[in-house]
């Protein structure tokens, strides 16, 4: 839709409002196609960054270089998060008992945290889900199971924070200590 709105034509026939509504949607579309090239051209730089710094994470499913980012911005330094439930708390995935009284069973969502790292978890939860057969019969499992849709993303997004916690916890402080 962008290459078609970015290559109308202006016709003499035309009235005030069409030909107005031509040259807005004509010149937006080009502006989309200039501010998509400089996405594509900052995340290659971005790419770059990361694969100098850690380039094990960009080849974890579904992790490209803007949540490879954000996941290294979140972690900041060595020292930082002290273990792997402290970052499921920071990203906003850690479950947060719900009932009262003795027994727990039901938990809600985190709404606290770092939103851009929840976001970016959340975005590697639907790749997942999406393209990768074992994380789809993961799901199918835990429906069976009659746990809910929300319920299902919540466990997968604490696993991957889980996961990225220990492996960043084991490079970040193996790199603290050689230097």
């Amino acid at each position: 839709m962008l290459n078609t709105a970015a290559n109308l034509r202006l016709h003499a026939s035309w009235d005030t409002e069409t030909t107005s509504t031509v040259v807005a949607l004509r010149t937006l579309a080009r502006r989309a196609h200039a501010m998509l090239k400089e996405a594509r051209e900052l995340q290659k730089a971005i790419a770059v960054i990361i694969r100098s710094w850690r380039p094990d994470l960009l080849e974890e499913f579904g992790v490209g270089p803007i949540v490879a980012a954000t996941v290294l911005c979140a972690w900041s330094h060595p020292g930082r998060i002290h273990s792997e439930a402290a970052f499921a708390m920071l990203a906003g995935v850690a479950p947060i008992p719900a009932n009262s009284g003795q027994v727990t069973t039901r938990y809600r969502l985190n709404r606290y945290g770092d939103r851009q790292l929840n976001n970016a978890l959340h975005t590697v939860v639907q790749s997942r889900i999406q393209y990768q057969p074992a994380t789809r019969d993961y799901v199918a499992r835990r429906t069976a199971e009659g746990k809910t849709s929300r319920e299902i993303k919540r466990c997968l997004a604490r696993y991957l924070a889980r996961y990225i916690a220990r492996d960043l916890y084991r490079l970040l402080e193996n790199t603290a200590a050689a230097t």
